[in-house]
């Protein structure tokens, strides 16, 4: 059975089936509403139930509490409507206008850049091209069925690899395989690109880049995009990590700072040991901004990471640095990881 869904305030028209979700729906139908992982632990897609009802699927409870539930509150990308619906979501535009293929691809290089982190760059088939945003990522299709999300590191004008930065996941089925049997002229398919994370070409307000670990990839790509536009906005990028060797990049985003007035680069140590002799920034990421910014009011805000990283940027950036809520764009990456048999 299908229903009509209607989103506020645009007064777009969709229907979706009772089987699939509402994101899914709005997508097939060329509506690109804001999303992320697609599995309910980002946030990024959450919306509000003006009418009708929905199946609410399985979203982590610290993305959407049930007291948000009473308030209407639903992850586009976990509800299933039970009823006709009236949504109040923001639409992306830029978005619906990419292809989004399914494409192979070989391994053209690996190149370690930390004891834990992996660069690999993908080389498509000759005369192929993947359009994307700054920002946008792809998901690696494994020979099970199973899927991997990673955000592109190259920018859009740069698209003759697609670089992805892996870091080794306990148990993670596609990072085991990168880090202990894949090797180079390896045969890949991935699906792409994807996600509403990408640069705001329409705005000139100053830009805060938050990153942690392989959350630079993404955020990489945005800035690498911006000097390839010229633009002039301000931009300061805070990368964060446990110990130095977690900022695999560190001295590509000091070269930018050196050719690029219009760049700063803040690194911040979040657990940083004797022997690393770190004299810079130090503690959690998010707090050095609001350290350095505590009025955000007039900024763009793009953050990347872990999701206890971006969640709490929203959270502090928002209610005590008043950004504005629709200011602040975030890709929390959420790892999937199938466990380990107990016994060999």
């Amino acid at each position: 059975m299908s229903h009509q869904v209607t989103i506020k305030p645009s007064n777009h028209v969709f229907t979706c089936g009772d089987d699939e979700t509402v994101l899914a729906a709005a997508l097939r139908e060329g509506f690109t509403l804001p999303y992320g992982c697609r599995n309910g632990a980002c946030g990024a897609c959450k919306g509000k139930i003006l009418e009708g009802s929905v199946n609410y699927g399985n979203p982590q409870p610290y993305v959407l509490a049930e007291f948000e539930k009473k308030a209407g509150a639903a992850l586009f990308c976990q509800a299933r409507p039970l009823t006709d619906l009236v949504i109040e979501a923001r639409e992306i535009r830029g978005v619906g206008q990419l292809d989004i293929r399914k494409l192979p691809c070989r391994v053209q290089e690996m190149r370690r850049v930390a004891p834990d982190v992996i660069v690999l760059k993908l080389k498509l088939p000759a005369n192929e091209r993947v359009q994307f945003l700054a920002g946008q990522y792809i998901d690696i299709l494994m020979k099970d069925g199973k899927r991997r999300s990673y955000s592109m590191g190259n920018p859009p004008h740069d698209d003759e690899y697609i670089e992805l930065h892996v870091r080794n996941m306990a148990n993670g089925a596609f990072t085991e395989f990168v880090f202990n049997k894949m090797k180079e002229k390896d045969i890949l398919r991935f699906e792409g690109p994807l996600g509403t994370f990408f640069m705001r070409e329409d705005s000139d307000k100053p830009m805060i880049l938050v990153a942690s670990g392989t959350g630079f990839a993404p955020i990489k790509s945005i800035i690498e995009h911006a000097f390839k536009m010229g633009t002039t906005r301000q931009m300061v990028l805070y990368w964060g990590g446990r110990r130095p060797a977690d900022l695999y990049m560190a001295e590509l985003a000091g070269k930018w700072q050196q050719e690029h007035d219009n760049f700063s680069f803040i690194p911040v140590i979040s657990d940083a040991l004797p022997e690393d002799t770190w004299t810079g920034r130090t503690g959690f990421v998010h707090k050095a901004v609001i350290e350095d910014l505590p009025d955000l009011s007039g900024y763009q805000v793009y953050a990347c990471g872990a999701p206890v990283v971006v969640e709490s940027a929203h959270k502090e950036f928002t209610t005590l640095c008043k950004l504005p809520e629709d200011e602040f764009y975030s890709d929390a990456f959420t790892p999937s990881v199938d466990p380990k048999p107990a016994t060999a």
